[in-house]
């Protein structure tokens, strides 16, 4: 069947087409992106601006559109931290569903991690053993590790790529104080639950998904997406950590010009690398895999286990 998959993130909304059966991997028909950067499109009271419901309402109706001609049987559409967190969310939810039609579906940050997890599970198989799986986006962390498909342990912390830059970067490059300030407030947020995914022991592989991590990896030597998914690409931390204070050094021109950064998102480089290194050290992973399925493909994957248990003969 074909499916539309709308997923509305903290940065970016992105209609993904695509062709999927159970038993084989989705395979991508069309895709259509805009950036939103709902996360930055917030007021002082948290509020999602007019401006971010107007965009989001036009990104829906336009993916609608595209779905339709793309011959989608059904349209799986979600939100995620951005819309979550919004002390409007029902009206941004209601006003976009009057105007397009679409209902949206919130994620918890719990079922993002749980979802992303499916996905990188399903990429790696079971040859991977207890799985950990961390994915930075626009708003939020999610970490989740396991030994099944359905992990363990799994939550979300507020230190998305796109969250961070708006609280800490908003006015320019933090000095040298500020930054060891925000460094020691990201560590200490992810050691708080830390104990839940290291009491069972190391995992046996740790895997990073989206696209901070794909940048980061990018800027680190890792191949080009040019280069097709499954060529295997590494962030390794001693040259993630050689690189931060590069990064930091660079202007917003030099960050665009580094190869796998998208100019709308230099200004959440520097925070995502702040938040990359901590999950490395604290969970003491020297490296970890970039897997390229993430949370859309784990929406498609529950949802065809879902129609295979309906149509599964008694």
């Amino acid at each position: 069947m074909r499916l539309g998959v709308l997923d509305i993130g903290s940065n970016t909304g992105h209609l993904l087409v695509v062709d999927a059966h159970g038993g084989a991997a989705p395979l991508p028909a069309s895709s259509h992106k805009q950036a939103l950067r709902l996360a930055e499109h917030l007021d002082k009271d948290g509020a999602v601006t007019p401006e971010g419901i107007d965009a989001l309402t036009d990104f829906c109706a336009s993916a609608t559109e595209i779905a339709d001609d793309k011959g989608c049987e059904e349209m799986l559409g979600f939100a995620t931290s951005a819309v979550r967190d919004a002390v409007n969310s029902h009206e941004v939810l209601a006003h976009v569903e009057k105007h397009t039609g679409v209902e949206l579906e919130v994620l918890s940050g719990e079922d993002e991690a749980r979802l992303t997890f499916l996905a990188v599970r399903r990429w790696f198989g079971w040859s991977a053993g207890r799985l950990a799986v961390f994915d930075i986006g626009g708003g939020s962390l999610e970490i989740a590790a396991g030994t099944d498909e359905a992990p363990d342990v799994a939550w979300s912390l507020p230190l998305g790529a796109a969250r961070m830059a708006r609280l800490w970067f908003r006015g320019g490059q933090p000095d040298e104080s500020e930054i060891r300030e925000l460094r020691k407030k990201i560590r200490a947020e992810i050691a708080r639950d830390a104990g839940h995914l290291l009491r069972p022991g190391v995992p046996d592989r740790a895997a990073a998904t989206s696209k901070t991590f794909r940048s980061l990896a990018r800027i680190c030597g890792a191949a080009p997406s040019g280069d097709g998914p499954l060529v295997p690409r590494v962030l390794e931390l001693a040259t993630l950590s050689d690189w931060i204070p590069k990064l930091m050094a660079l202007s917003s021109d030099e960050l665009a010009a580094l190869p796998g950064v998208s100019p709308s998102r230099t200004h959440q480089i520097v925070p995502g690398a702040l938040v990359a290194e901590a999950c490395m050290d604290i969970f003491d992973l020297s490296a970890l895999e970039i897997c390229p399925w993430a949370l859309r493909e784990g929406v498609i994957l529950e949802r065809l286990d879902q129609i295979s248990v309906v149509r599964r003969p008694r």
